[in-house]
């Protein structure tokens, strides 16, 4: 899987949440400018804060990375 596809999904699963960006950039530890930044930006976090990201969206990290469709 592409770079381009991963940064999609991650994008799609911060939209769906329903968790404001700003809440999102509070838990996981980065600036509301850092999380704005992974929406509309080739910008893909660091591995420690993808894991935090998907922890706190309760989505698996297989499948931002494009392992499973789930």
């Amino acid at each position: 899987m592409e770079l381009k596809e991963i940064q999609k999904r991650l994008r799609e699963v911060i939209a769906n949440s329903g968790i404001p960006q700003k809440e999102i950039a509070k838990q996981i530890g980065v600036s509301a400018q850092t999380v704005s930044k992974y929406m509309r930006v080739d910008v893909f976090p660091a591995l420690d804060t993808l894991a935090k990201l998907c922890k706190l969206l309760d989505v698996k990290s297989d499948y931002i990375l494009g392992l499973t469709n789930y």
